[in-house]
Protein backbone atom coordinates (compact mmCIF):
# COMPACT_ATOMS: atom_id res chain seq x y z
CA UNK A 1 0.00 0.00 0.00
CA UNK A 2 1.54 3.35 -0.81
CA UNK A 3 2.13 5.42 2.36
CA UNK A 4 2.32 9.81 2.00
CA UNK A 5 6.05 10.22 3.25
CA UNK A 6 6.80 9.08 6.40
CA UNK A 7 9.12 12.13 8.04
CA UNK A 8 11.11 11.88 11.04
CA UNK A 9 10.01 13.23 14.30
CA UNK A 10 12.82 15.75 13.66
CA UNK A 11 11.20 17.01 10.49
CA UNK A 12 7.91 17.00 10.84
CA UNK A 13 7.50 20.41 12.17
CA UNK A 14 9.70 22.37 9.63
CA UNK A 15 8.28 20.36 6.47
CA UNK A 16 6.46 22.04 3.71
CA UNK A 17 4.68 20.00 1.23
CA UNK A 18 5.44 20.42 -2.32
CA UNK A 19 3.05 22.29 -4.36
CA UNK A 20 3.99 20.28 -7.57
CA UNK A 21 3.55 16.85 -6.38
CA UNK A 22 0.87 14.69 -7.84
CA UNK A 23 0.19 11.58 -6.28
CA UNK A 24 -0.69 8.48 -8.54
CA UNK A 25 -4.13 6.75 -8.09
CA UNK A 26 -4.08 3.68 -6.29
CA UNK A 27 -6.59 1.96 -8.96
CA UNK A 28 -4.86 3.42 -11.95
CA UNK A 29 -1.02 2.30 -13.43
CA UNK A 30 0.86 4.59 -13.28
CA UNK A 31 2.41 6.30 -16.52
CA UNK A 32 5.15 5.31 -17.88
CA UNK A 33 7.37 8.58 -17.95
CA UNK A 34 5.21 9.74 -15.06
CA UNK A 35 5.37 8.01 -11.52
CA UNK A 36 7.90 5.19 -11.05
CA UNK A 37 6.86 1.96 -10.05
CA UNK A 38 6.49 0.99 -6.16
CA UNK A 39 9.41 -1.78 -6.38
CA UNK A 40 11.97 0.86 -9.00
CA UNK A 41 13.76 3.09 -7.63
CA UNK A 42 12.70 6.64 -7.69
CA UNK A 43 14.25 8.85 -10.68
CA UNK A 44 16.34 12.06 -9.27
CA UNK A 45 13.55 14.32 -10.64
CA UNK A 46 10.71 12.50 -9.06
CA UNK A 47 7.85 13.25 -6.08
CA UNK A 48 10.95 10.79 -4.13
CA UNK A 49 13.54 13.76 -4.37
CA UNK A 50 12.05 15.91 -2.02
CA UNK A 51 12.20 13.26 0.57
CA UNK A 52 14.98 14.36 3.36
CA UNK A 53 17.57 11.96 4.58
CA UNK A 54 17.59 11.72 8.24
CA UNK A 55 21.09 11.86 8.72
CA UNK A 56 21.74 15.08 7.02
CA UNK A 57 19.07 17.55 8.70
CA UNK A 58 18.24 20.75 7.09
CA UNK A 59 20.44 24.25 7.89
CA UNK A 60 18.82 27.10 7.15
CA UNK A 61 21.75 30.39 7.19
CA UNK A 62 19.50 32.51 10.01
CA UNK A 63 18.20 30.73 13.18
CA UNK A 64 14.08 30.92 13.19
CA UNK A 65 12.60 33.84 15.11
CA UNK A 66 10.02 33.82 17.39
CA UNK A 67 7.74 36.75 17.12
CA UNK A 68 8.87 39.29 20.37
CA UNK A 69 6.24 39.67 22.75
CA UNK A 70 5.33 43.25 23.75
CA UNK A 71 6.51 43.14 27.02
CA UNK A 72 9.97 41.67 26.48
CA UNK A 73 12.95 43.96 27.39
CA UNK A 74 13.42 46.88 24.78
CA UNK A 75 17.41 47.16 24.28
CA UNK A 76 17.17 51.01 24.40
CA UNK A 77 15.44 51.46 27.61
CA UNK A 78 17.32 52.42 30.67
CA UNK A 79 16.68 50.12 33.78
CA UNK A 80 14.07 50.48 35.67
CA UNK A 81 15.00 51.53 38.94
CA UNK A 82 13.43 53.04 42.82
CA UNK A 83 9.90 52.36 43.87
CA UNK A 84 7.73 54.35 41.21
CA UNK A 85 9.28 52.75 38.60
CA UNK A 86 8.91 49.48 39.94
CA UNK A 87 5.09 49.88 40.88
CA UNK A 88 4.58 50.95 37.77
CA UNK A 89 6.36 48.40 35.89
CA UNK A 90 4.42 45.90 38.54
CA UNK A 91 1.25 47.86 37.51
CA UNK A 92 1.76 46.87 33.80
CA UNK A 93 2.60 43.03 34.60
CA UNK A 94 -0.86 42.90 36.78
CA UNK A 95 -2.90 44.02 33.50
CA UNK A 96 -1.04 41.34 31.32
CA UNK A 97 -1.17 38.87 33.69
CA UNK A 98 -5.16 39.41 34.36
CA UNK A 99 -5.58 39.12 30.89
CA UNK A 100 -3.62 36.34 30.33
CA UNK A 101 -5.24 34.67 33.12
CA UNK A 102 -8.66 35.45 32.01
CA UNK A 103 -7.87 33.57 28.50
CA UNK A 104 -6.78 30.60 29.90
CA UNK A 105 -10.24 30.73 31.99
CA UNK A 106 -12.26 30.90 28.94
CA UNK A 107 -10.94 28.28 26.71
CA UNK A 108 -11.77 26.02 30.41
CA UNK A 109 -15.14 27.25 30.25
CA UNK A 110 -15.14 25.25 27.25
CA UNK A 111 -14.78 22.32 29.20
CA UNK A 112 -10.99 22.14 27.73
CA UNK A 113 -7.98 21.89 29.98
CA UNK A 114 -5.61 24.18 28.90
CA UNK A 115 -1.81 24.11 30.28
CA UNK A 116 0.46 26.84 28.97
CA UNK A 117 3.47 27.94 29.53
CA UNK A 118 4.65 31.50 30.38
CA UNK A 119 5.56 32.07 27.09
CA UNK A 120 1.79 30.54 25.95
CA UNK A 121 0.50 33.17 28.87
CA UNK A 122 2.15 36.17 27.74
CA UNK A 123 0.77 35.38 23.98
CA UNK A 124 -2.42 35.27 25.29
CA UNK A 125 -1.75 38.61 27.06
CA UNK A 126 -0.76 39.94 23.97
CA UNK A 127 -4.06 39.16 22.01
CA UNK A 128 -6.53 40.32 24.54
CA UNK A 129 -4.93 43.89 25.99
CA UNK A 130 -6.86 46.31 24.57
CA UNK A 131 -4.06 48.23 22.02
CA UNK A 132 -4.84 51.57 23.27
CA UNK A 133 -4.54 50.54 27.28
CA UNK A 134 -1.24 48.82 26.37
CA UNK A 135 0.10 51.58 24.65
CA UNK A 136 -0.85 53.69 27.74
CA UNK A 137 0.91 51.63 30.10
CA UNK A 138 4.20 51.66 28.12
CA UNK A 139 3.76 55.83 28.02
CA UNK A 140 3.57 55.59 31.44
CA UNK A 141 6.64 53.26 32.45
CA UNK A 142 8.54 55.34 30.03
CA UNK A 143 7.44 58.62 31.97
CA UNK A 144 8.50 57.74 35.01
CA UNK A 145 11.69 55.81 33.77
CA UNK A 146 12.64 59.24 32.28
CA UNK A 147 12.23 60.98 35.84
CA UNK A 148 15.40 58.64 37.22
CA UNK A 149 17.03 60.95 40.18
CA UNK A 150 16.43 62.90 43.05
CA UNK A 151 12.43 64.06 43.01
CA UNK A 152 10.78 66.73 45.54
CA UNK A 153 7.21 65.21 46.29
CA UNK A 154 6.13 67.54 49.15
CA UNK A 155 5.71 71.18 49.02
CA UNK A 156 7.72 74.41 51.18
CA UNK A 157 7.29 73.65 55.02
CA UNK A 158 6.81 77.26 55.05
CA UNK A 159 4.82 79.47 52.53
CA UNK A 160 5.94 82.83 54.04
CA UNK A 161 8.91 84.19 55.88
CA UNK A 162 10.21 87.36 56.77
CA UNK A 163 12.42 89.22 54.02
CA UNK A 164 15.10 89.47 57.28
CA UNK A 165 15.91 86.32 56.14
CA UNK A 166 17.02 82.77 58.59
CA UNK A 167 13.84 80.76 58.24
CA UNK A 168 14.78 76.98 57.90
CA UNK A 169 12.33 75.34 54.89
CA UNK A 170 12.15 72.03 54.35
CA UNK A 171 11.07 69.80 51.34
CA UNK A 172 10.67 66.07 51.85
CA UNK A 173 10.88 63.51 48.76
CA UNK A 174 13.80 60.63 46.96
CA UNK A 175 17.29 60.68 46.61
CA UNK A 176 17.41 64.33 48.14
CA UNK A 177 21.06 63.21 48.92
CA UNK A 178 21.74 64.19 46.14
CA UNK A 179 20.80 67.68 45.77
CA UNK A 180 23.78 70.08 45.83
CA UNK A 181 22.39 73.43 45.39
CA UNK A 182 19.28 75.34 46.69
CA UNK A 183 18.03 79.01 44.93
CA UNK A 184 15.46 81.25 46.42
CA UNK A 185 14.82 84.57 43.74
CA UNK A 186 18.20 82.98 42.27
CA UNK A 187 19.73 83.53 45.29
CA UNK A 188 22.10 80.83 46.87
CA UNK A 189 20.41 79.24 50.04
CA UNK A 190 22.36 77.93 52.56
CA UNK A 191 21.63 73.98 53.09
CA UNK A 192 21.12 72.96 56.57
CA UNK A 193 20.62 69.58 56.48
CA UNK A 194 20.46 67.12 53.80
CA UNK A 195 19.49 63.37 53.35
CA UNK A 196 17.58 61.09 51.32
CA UNK A 197 14.50 62.06 52.07
CA UNK A 198 14.34 65.61 52.92
CA UNK A 199 16.59 68.84 52.40
CA UNK A 200 16.48 71.67 55.06
CA UNK A 201 17.95 75.10 53.49
CA UNK A 202 18.08 78.72 55.38
CA UNK A 203 15.93 81.39 53.26
CA UNK A 204 18.77 84.47 52.29
CA UNK A 205 17.52 87.59 53.33
CA UNK A 206 15.96 90.05 51.08
CA UNK A 207 15.67 94.18 50.51
CA UNK A 208 12.50 95.23 52.03
CA UNK A 209 11.25 96.64 48.73
CA UNK A 210 11.63 93.05 47.46
CA UNK A 211 8.17 91.39 48.65
CA UNK A 212 5.91 88.63 47.51
CA UNK A 213 6.28 85.27 45.87
CA UNK A 214 10.24 84.06 44.34
CA UNK A 215 10.79 80.85 42.82
CA UNK A 216 13.02 78.39 45.21
CA UNK A 217 14.86 76.42 42.85
CA UNK A 218 16.74 72.76 43.32
CA UNK A 219 19.62 71.37 41.35
CA UNK A 220 21.73 68.20 41.36
CA UNK A 221 25.33 68.11 40.92
CA UNK A 222 25.51 68.41 36.98
CA UNK A 223 23.70 71.49 37.75
CA UNK A 224 20.02 70.19 36.07
CA UNK A 225 16.92 71.22 37.75
CA UNK A 226 15.24 68.72 40.51
CA UNK A 227 11.84 67.58 39.58
CA UNK A 228 9.26 68.60 41.62
CA UNK A 229 5.73 66.92 42.14
CA UNK A 230 2.92 68.31 43.41
CA UNK A 231 1.59 66.07 46.57
CA UNK A 232 -0.30 63.24 45.71
CA UNK A 233 1.39 63.21 41.81
CA UNK A 234 2.62 59.91 40.73
CA UNK A 235 3.64 60.80 37.09
CA UNK A 236 4.97 63.81 35.03
CA UNK A 237 2.32 66.60 34.53
CA UNK A 238 0.38 65.64 31.23
CA UNK A 239 0.58 61.85 31.44
CA UNK A 240 -2.44 59.75 32.34
CA UNK A 241 -2.52 56.61 34.35
CA UNK A 242 -4.22 53.99 32.01
CA UNK A 243 -8.05 52.91 32.68
CA UNK A 244 -7.03 49.70 34.07
CA UNK A 245 -4.91 50.88 36.66
CA UNK A 246 -7.66 52.80 37.99
CA UNK A 247 -10.86 50.21 37.39
CA UNK A 248 -8.68 47.34 37.97
CA UNK A 249 -6.39 48.36 40.98
CA UNK A 250 -8.24 49.94 43.07
CA UNK A 251 -6.96 52.75 45.51
CA UNK A 252 -4.45 53.96 42.62
CA UNK A 253 -5.03 57.71 42.17
CA UNK A 254 -5.47 59.04 38.23
CA UNK A 255 -2.90 61.44 37.56
CA UNK A 256 -4.36 63.16 34.88
CA UNK A 257 -5.57 65.70 37.30
CA UNK A 258 -2.40 66.14 39.27
CA UNK A 259 0.11 68.96 38.02
CA UNK A 260 3.71 68.99 38.79
CA UNK A 261 4.95 72.39 38.97
CA UNK A 262 8.99 73.01 37.76
CA UNK A 263 9.66 75.54 41.07
CA UNK A 264 8.37 75.89 44.17
CA UNK A 265 7.35 79.20 45.46
CA UNK A 266 7.77 81.36 48.37
CA UNK A 267 6.65 84.47 50.06
CA UNK A 268 8.60 87.19 51.58
CA UNK A 269 6.66 89.48 53.76
CA UNK A 270 7.31 91.99 56.72
CA UNK A 271 7.09 91.10 60.13
CA UNK A 272 6.37 93.87 61.95
CA UNK A 273 8.23 93.03 65.49
CA UNK A 274 11.85 92.69 63.87
CA UNK A 275 10.66 95.67 61.61
CA UNK A 276 10.44 97.75 64.62
CA UNK A 277 13.85 96.48 66.21
CA UNK A 278 16.02 96.92 63.05
CA UNK A 279 14.12 100.25 62.63
CA UNK A 280 15.12 101.68 66.01
CA UNK A 281 18.40 100.42 65.27
CA UNK A 282 18.64 102.67 61.89
CA UNK A 283 16.92 105.21 63.67
CA UNK A 284 19.00 105.71 66.63
CA UNK A 285 22.34 104.41 65.50
CA UNK A 286 24.18 107.85 65.64
CA UNK A 287 21.58 109.95 67.03
CA UNK A 288 20.88 108.61 70.95
CA UNK A 289 17.47 108.62 71.95
CA UNK A 290 18.17 110.34 74.78
CA UNK A 291 14.32 111.66 75.24
CA UNK A 292 13.92 108.08 76.81
CA UNK A 293 16.42 106.41 77.54
CA UNK A 294 19.95 106.98 79.90
CA UNK A 295 23.51 106.61 78.21
CA UNK A 296 26.46 104.78 79.29
CA UNK A 297 29.15 106.34 77.67
CA UNK A 298 31.64 104.03 76.37
CA UNK A 299 29.80 101.49 77.10
CA UNK A 300 26.61 101.75 75.57
CA UNK A 301 26.44 98.50 73.41
CA UNK A 302 23.84 96.40 75.58
CA UNK A 303 21.82 99.34 76.68
CA UNK A 304 21.19 99.85 72.85
CA UNK A 305 20.53 96.19 72.04
CA UNK A 306 18.12 96.46 74.92
CA UNK A 307 16.46 99.45 73.87
CA UNK A 308 15.68 97.60 70.19
CA UNK A 309 14.73 94.46 72.39
CA UNK A 310 11.75 96.61 73.78
CA UNK A 311 11.07 97.85 70.08
CA UNK A 312 10.73 94.38 69.08
CA UNK A 313 7.85 93.33 71.51
CA UNK A 314 10.05 91.91 74.68
CA UNK A 315 8.56 92.53 78.16
CA UNK A 316 10.94 93.62 80.97
CA UNK A 317 11.10 91.14 84.24
CA UNK A 318 13.01 91.25 87.22
CA UNK A 319 16.76 90.58 85.67
CA UNK A 320 16.19 92.57 82.76
CA UNK A 321 14.92 96.41 83.09
CA UNK A 322 14.98 100.24 82.37
CA UNK A 323 13.37 102.28 85.36
CA UNK A 324 12.73 105.33 83.06
CA UNK A 325 12.04 107.42 86.14
CA UNK A 326 15.36 106.83 87.75
CA UNK A 327 17.61 105.42 85.06
CA UNK A 328 18.08 102.44 87.41
CA UNK A 329 18.64 99.73 84.89
CA UNK A 330 19.49 95.56 85.64
CA UNK A 331 22.78 94.24 85.27
CA UNK A 332 21.35 91.92 82.27
CA UNK A 333 20.30 95.35 80.35
CA UNK A 334 23.46 97.34 80.38
CA UNK A 335 25.88 94.41 80.27
CA UNK A 336 27.16 92.34 77.30
CA UNK A 337 27.99 89.60 79.73
CA UNK A 338 25.10 89.55 81.80
CA UNK A 339 23.11 89.54 79.22
CA UNK A 340 24.79 86.62 77.86
CA UNK A 341 24.09 84.61 80.91
CA UNK A 342 20.34 86.32 80.94
CA UNK A 343 19.30 84.46 77.77
CA UNK A 344 21.02 81.64 78.13
CA UNK A 345 19.25 80.70 81.29
CA UNK A 346 15.93 82.14 79.01
CA UNK A 347 16.24 79.67 75.78
CA UNK A 348 12.47 80.27 75.17
CA UNK A 349 13.79 83.75 73.92
CA UNK A 350 16.92 82.79 72.14
CA UNK A 351 19.16 79.72 71.10
CA UNK A 352 22.77 80.37 70.75
CA UNK A 353 25.28 79.91 67.91
CA UNK A 354 28.84 79.83 66.96
CA UNK A 355 30.32 81.28 64.11
CA UNK A 356 30.48 77.81 62.50
CA UNK A 357 26.60 78.05 62.36
CA UNK A 358 26.42 81.61 60.40
CA UNK A 359 24.28 80.27 57.44
CA UNK A 360 21.61 80.25 60.56
CA UNK A 361 21.75 83.90 61.94
CA UNK A 362 18.67 85.98 60.50
CA UNK A 363 18.53 89.65 60.83
CA UNK A 364 17.20 90.67 64.33
CA UNK A 365 19.53 88.17 66.22
CA UNK A 366 22.36 89.06 68.49
CA UNK A 367 25.68 89.03 67.81
CA UNK A 368 28.31 89.05 71.08
CA UNK A 369 32.36 89.79 70.16
CA UNK A 370 35.26 88.49 72.83
CA UNK A 371 37.94 90.75 71.67
CA UNK A 372 40.69 89.00 73.67
CA UNK A 373 39.28 85.47 74.23
CA UNK A 374 38.80 85.81 78.11
CA UNK A 375 35.20 83.87 77.81
CA UNK A 376 33.32 87.78 78.76
CA UNK A 377 31.29 89.16 76.01
CA UNK A 378 33.06 92.86 75.63
CA UNK A 379 30.55 93.85 72.69
CA UNK A 380 26.60 93.44 71.90
CA UNK A 381 25.05 94.64 68.66
CA UNK A 382 21.77 93.83 66.26
CA UNK A 383 22.10 91.87 63.42
CA UNK A 384 21.21 94.09 60.01
CA UNK A 385 21.93 92.45 57.40
CA UNK A 386 21.98 88.84 56.05
CA UNK A 387 23.54 87.99 52.64
CA UNK A 388 23.85 84.07 51.62
CA UNK A 389 26.67 83.23 49.18
CA UNK A 390 28.48 80.40 47.50
CA UNK A 391 31.62 81.38 49.28
CA UNK A 392 29.48 81.23 52.70
CA UNK A 393 27.17 83.68 54.41
CA UNK A 394 27.90 87.30 55.20
CA UNK A 395 26.59 89.24 58.40
CA UNK A 396 26.52 93.12 59.41
CA UNK A 397 25.54 94.50 62.69
CA UNK A 398 24.24 97.76 64.07
CA UNK A 399 24.93 99.34 67.12
CA UNK A 400 26.80 101.62 70.05
CA UNK A 401 29.98 102.29 71.29
CA UNK A 402 30.90 101.32 67.80
CA UNK A 403 28.46 103.76 66.24
CA UNK A 404 27.33 101.66 62.97
CA UNK A 405 24.33 100.73 61.19
CA UNK A 406 26.14 97.87 58.79
CA UNK A 407 29.38 96.61 60.00
CA UNK A 408 30.90 93.81 58.38
CA UNK A 409 31.47 90.98 60.73
CA UNK A 410 34.13 89.75 59.38
CA UNK A 411 35.76 93.02 58.82
CA UNK A 412 35.24 93.33 62.84
CA UNK A 413 37.58 90.42 63.71
CA UNK A 414 40.14 91.38 61.12
CA UNK A 415 40.47 94.28 63.55
CA UNK A 416 39.44 93.06 67.12
CA UNK A 417 40.51 89.80 66.90
CA UNK A 418 39.06 87.50 69.11
CA UNK A 419 35.78 85.42 68.20
CA UNK A 420 31.97 85.87 67.45
CA UNK A 421 28.87 84.22 68.72
CA UNK A 422 25.36 84.82 68.09
CA UNK A 423 21.84 84.62 69.61
CA UNK A 424 19.22 83.52 67.07
CA UNK A 425 15.99 84.92 68.79
CA UNK A 426 12.57 83.34 68.81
Amino acid sequence: MFEKFTLPALRRSTFREPASVTYPSFGDAAPADSSPSFGDPAPADSYASSAVNPAEPETTSEPLREPRHRADPVRNRRSLSGMRRSFALGCAVAIVGASAFGAVAASAGDGTTTVASARDAGASASETVDPAEAAAVDELVSVIDSHDGPTITSGLSVAEVPFTGGTQVTVTGEELDQVASVTVAGVPAAIVALDASQVTFAVPAVAENALGSVEVRFADVAGESVDVEAPGASVAAGASVPTALTTELPGIVHASTQSVPHALTLAYTTNPAIDAQVGYVLTYWSGYNTAQYTVLSGVDCANFVSQSLIARGWAMDGEWYYDAGTGAMGGAWGSSTAFRDYVLAHPERATELDDSQRSLVKVGDIAQFDWDSSGDRDHTAVVTRVEHTESGTKVWVGGHTKDADFWDVDEALATGGGSVTYFSLT
